[in-house]
């Protein structure tokens, strides 16, 4: 007798035992497990009344709000495919992908002004404010029944098509299987456990790899699932302390902004809050600064949208209780081992061969397991140049320690060849943020005559702060090789970003950076 491995099974779960506890709270509306579960089944027959069947794509375009969270189930149970887009796609990104698109009343004017672009969607739907020519979510919802056509679903269907973040090229549709999202659910959970006790803070977007598959994670626990349509500073903060948050995931970059609030924000914050954070390797001096000043607990994960997204966990063992706080937080911003169902990782060199276990030679990850995508939507050339000889090749150059622990050095696009030299733009940036001046840093490399390439870093300084270019200079040359010293500093306001907080390096390597300039 088998089971198909699905994570509508988490759901399933939660409605018999979590029934009447509260599941999800969106600003002013709280609703139980029971009474979440009866939405998502009203809008599947209301789904299925519209033509829906298994297979078809179905677009939503929102930030985290509930009915954002309640389209992981909706869709999902009765054999549809999510299709969670960015907000910040074109037209052209997603044109040809759904039958429907639901779309928050922020971006229904958007989808209006593309409408004759999109001849295969035959409904708009709008997840707030009636619309004219738009059918409206709210009452389609409370006039449909709860009971709807249940199909067989395997576990090999597809689930999700996420985009990747086109951070250097045209985003991807990454397909996900609800084997795979099952699979990162439980390796989540067993490297960063749960209970009904927690509060999980809907900082990350959910678009975002299903929101790392916390859509399903947090109700696999019987957790709280807290909206946050916009992530500010003022409201994210008050909401960890009214909300009672013990969980959230952020990327670095959302760590560095919260940790730079004015102090009159942040002033007495919650403590203990557990926070996952991934999507680029932190530099230490970012979690010694959240750890110590807002008494947060940081664990660091790794993987991409195309692993579902987990495939390695910077993992505590006993003998990091002797570490200093400094040395550990070197530690924890490694991206270390593998999770226990993700599968095997390997760092390779050219060859295919792995490299040694010495912390200095350089190699590409490559994953093969239980979370590796079924491929690219519509993309089988862009799918065998990442899938070879059943791994998965990352495009992520790291090193591995003796101990095991794998630490990313860089994207391999983004290693700076400097005289012969590997230069890692991420070694480069956690020295340069450890100056109390740095908000945040960009390294990235740039033609040169005589070397090749030479490093070149961009620098938004924290509200406030001074420092020249000279000082910043010498207090590198106090901390790194020489050769490893951006021939230039760059003060900017802001450095260019992907919606999901991601550096676009690419932007910075063109003319375009300099719109960002001071």
């Amino acid at each position: 007798m088998e089971t198909a491995l699905t994570p509508l099974e988490f759901g399933r779960r939660a409605r018999r035992l979590y029934a009447d506890r509260e599941a999800v709270v969106d600003r002013d509306l709280r609703l139980t497990y029971g009474q979440f579960f009866e939405r998502c089944d009203r809008w599947s027959a209301a789904l299925q009344k519209l033509g829906v069947s298994a297979g078809d794509r179905i677009a939503y375009i929102a930030p985290n709000v509930h009915a954002q969270l309640e389209s992981f189930y909706s869709v999902l149970q009765i054999g549809a495919v999510l299709v969670p887009l960015n907000y910040r796609l074109t037209a052209d990104d997603f044109a040809y992908l759904s039958r429907i698109v639901c779309a928050h009343p922020d971006y229904v004017d958007a989808v209006d002004r593309v409408r004759s672009q999109l001849p295969k969607v035959e409904h708009l739907v709008s997840l707030g404010e009636i619309r004219h020519g738009w059918l409206d979510y709210e009452s389609t919802l409370k006039s449909s029944p709860p009971e709807f056509a249940h199909p067989v679903i395997h576990e090999t269907d597809l689930a999700t098509i996420n985009y990747t973040g086109g951070t250097t090229s045209r985003p991807k549709g990454v397909m996900i299987t609800h084997r795979n999202a099952y699979m990162n659910v439980v390796g989540t959970l067993i490297h960063f456990p749960m209970t009904p006790a927690d509060r999980y803070l809907w900082t990350l977007p959910m678009f975002h790899a299903n929101g790392w598959t916390f859509v399903w994670t947090v109700t696999a626990a019987g957790g709280t699932h807290v909206c946050l349509g916009k992530v500010e500073a003022k409201t994210a903060f008050e909401k960890i302390n009214s909300e009672r948050i013990t969980v959230m995931c952020a990327a670095p970059t959302v760590l560095i902004f919260l940790a730079n609030a004015p102090e009159r924000v942040r002033k007495g914050v919650r403590a203990g809050v557990r926070v996952l954070t991934a999507g680029a390797p932190p530099a230490a001096a970012t979690i010694e600064r959240i750890e110590s000043e807002f008494g947060w607990i940081l664990t660091h994960i790794y993987g991409l949208t195309e692993t579902s997204p987990f495939i390695s966990v910077c993992e505590p063992r006993p003998e990091h209780q002797a570490f200093t706080a400094p040395e550990l937080c070197d530690i924890k911003a490694r991206q270390c081992v593998e999770l226990i169902t993700s599968g095997e990782l390997r760092v390779v060199n050219a060859e295919g061969n792995e490299v040694p276990h010495d912390g200095q030679t350089l190699g590409e990850i490559t994953a093969s397991g239980n979370v590796v995508m079924k491929g690219y939507y519509d993309d089988p050339d862009a799918t065998a140049k990442v899938i070879r000889d059943g791994w998965f090749y990352t495009g992520d150059a790291a090193v591995v320690h003796p101990d095991g622990y794998i630490e990313v050095r860089d994207r391999l696009k983004d290693v700076i060849i400097s005289g012969g030299e590997n230069i890692s733009s991420v070694e480069v940036e956690g020295v340069l943020l450890r100056h109390a001046a740095g908000q945040e840093v960009a390294v990235v490399g740039f033609p040169d005559e005589k070397w090749g390439e030479t490093p070149r870093a961009f620098v938004v300084l924290k509200p406030g702060a001074s420092i020249t270019e000279d000082e910043l200079r010498q207090f590198a040359r106090e901390r790194m090789a020489h050769f490893k010293i951006p021939q230039s500093f760059i003060f900017l306001a802001e450095l260019p970003k992907t919606a999901t907080g991601k550096i676009q390096k690419y932007v910075l390597r063109g003319n375009r950076a300099a719109i960002h300039m001071q």
